[in-house]
């Protein structure tokens, strides 16, 4: 499983810390040791930026995936990793958004590396049914890491 975690914002964030919970995520969403994904922190101006380019959307977001490999896809052969794509989350956003919801930014930061990798793994939240799906799947997915509060 390889995990390449960068950080590109200026408050203060313990890498190992969340590379260690997004591989707990990938185990507990049963994927295989091959996975590969990046994760990347950046501040609003980026995220932005990023948000204009790729969705025609500008303004800042808490979070933006970037999938690489399509679940139904086949399999790349053993043993090169299987690139699920790329998360990205606004530290500056998901910190006001702590405070809003009333919760810590630990919680809010690992929901939305919830909400990013469920994207990567090809879940949406389109439909009704879409979005009941992915709020179950993100609510038990941080019961299971202990980040439900």
């Amino acid at each position: 499983m390889e995990i390449w975690l960068e950080d590109e914002q200026d408050r203060p964030l313990d890498a190992a810390h969340w590379r260690t919970v997004m591989e707990r995520m990938l185990r507990y969403e049963g994927q295989e040791e091959r996975s590969e994904v990046s994760l990347t922190f950046v501040d609003d101006a980026a995220i932005r930026l990023l948000n204009r380019e790729h969705r025609g959307k500008d303004r800042p977001t808490d979070v933006l995936s970037f999938p690489q490999w399509d679940p139904g896809d086949d399999l790349p052969p053993s043993p090169l990793p299987i690139p699920l794509g790329d998360i990205v989350i606004s530290v500056e956003m998901a910190e006001r958004q702590a405070t809003e919801y009333g919760h810590g930014v630990e919680r809010e930061i690992g929901f939305l590396m919830a909400h990013g990798l469920l994207h990567l793994l090809g879940l949406d939240h389109e439909t009704p049914e879409e979005e009941a799906v992915m709020r179950e799947r993100q609510r038990s997915l941080l019961e299971a890491l202990g980040l439900s509060r």
